[in-house]
């Protein structure tokens, strides 16, 4: 099958060209992101591979069904950025990676947390500098506090057995309760009650309209002085204004975050020698209670492997008329 991949990097062509063993598929990798304007370059493929920031809306399902593409191959687990609608109507089949390696993300979140909490980053760069000092360095114990988890998928699981590991009271809350995690001293409570009770809280659920904006002014209101905000799901998960005016007052003493609403025209990308032009991430990076890292999350060997593996696997099920296990229907 002939597949054209988006927002491409070098891994990408790396991990794919690896595990697409026998040169089963033909690989094209575009560096660009898939969107309306470069939809032109679908013409001559059956398939397309998209990441995260690739823009599959309507416009794009018109041009890339009109070139011939018969199926979007997601190289990740989220999909609010495909019109799923849409693709029905087109009869294209949308597959995705639905778990690569939910230890990835969950330990991405326990290194933010680790990080922001014993200020690691500040230390590391004081010694490079010959400065030895820890004044202002304080930390606290992990141990102890009360974590409230949102979203207990398989990286928000992931994330709670880390956390009681760690000697975490564990809250957490989802529409559908895990009996497993329960069994292992996770407490589920409502969505206000993980808020209030929370020292750290950490978002692991998709993006969908019910959670989009979720930490908001009135949901920030509800958290403890000084509580810690993690986000490694999606970026609209957090209304970043509010986020950056509730570090303003101190209600949200720490925050890390590896994805931001914005991030299609920043991250994966190095603008070190560019000003950049969105001022709430600039606001952002300014607060030196704030770390920020560039979707890294699941950028590990063991994910990149799952994912390959994975999606090429999705691509030959379609090819030879298999059941489709992780395709997403609307």
């Amino acid at each position: 099958m002939k597949v054209a991949f988006f927002s491409t990097k070098s891994y990408d062509k790396e991990y794919f060209n690896k595990f697409n063993h026998e040169n089963f598929h033909e690989l094209t990798f575009f560096e660009v992101p898939l969107n309306h304007q470069t939809a032109s370059l679908t013409a001559g493929f059956e398939a397309v591979c998209v990441f995260v920031n690739d823009e599959i809306d309507e416009k794009t399902i018109e041009i890339i069904s009109a070139n011939g593409i018969k199926v979007v191959a997601l190289r990740c687990a989220g999909f609010n950025n495909i019109d799923l609608k849409s693709a029905k109507s087109k009869n294209l089949k949308v597959l995705r990676v639905p778990a690569y390696s939910p230890e990835s993300v969950a330990e991405h979140a326990t290194a933010l947390i680790l990080t922001l909490n014993r200020k690691t980053h500040k230390a590391y760069n004081r010694v490079r500098e010959g400065n030895f000092s820890i004044e202002n360095l304080t930390g606290f114990n992990l141990s102890g506090k009360t974590v409230g988890v949102i979203g207990t998928g398989l990286i928000g699981a992931s994330f709670c057995k880390i956390m009681l590991g760690f000697g975490c009271k564990v809250l957490a809350y989802d529409i559908q309760e895990s009996v497993d995690l329960k069994e292992k001293g996770v407490q589920y409570k409502k969505l206000e009650e993980v808020l209030i009770q929370s020292n750290i809280i950490s978002l692991h659920c998709p993006l969908t309209p019910e959670t989009a904006h979720i930490v908001n002014a009135g949901s920030i209101s509800k958290m403890k002085d000084g509580v810690m905000l993690i986000n490694t799901s999606r970026g609209a998960l957090i209304n970043a204004q509010d986020a950056i005016d509730g570090l303003k007052t101190g209600q949200i003493g720490y925050m890390g975050i590896d994805v931001y609403e914005q991030e299609a025209d920043l991250f994966f990308q190095d603008l070190s020698e560019s000003v950049i032009q969105d001022d709430v991430i600039a606001r952002l990076i300014s607060f030196p209670n704030v770390l920020i890292t560039g979707h890294l999350g699941f950028f590990t060997k063991e994910a990149l492997e799952e994912i390959a593996t994975i999606t090429l696997s999705n691509l030959s099920d379609f090819e030879n008329v298999l059941m489709l296990k992780n395709e997403i229907k609307s």
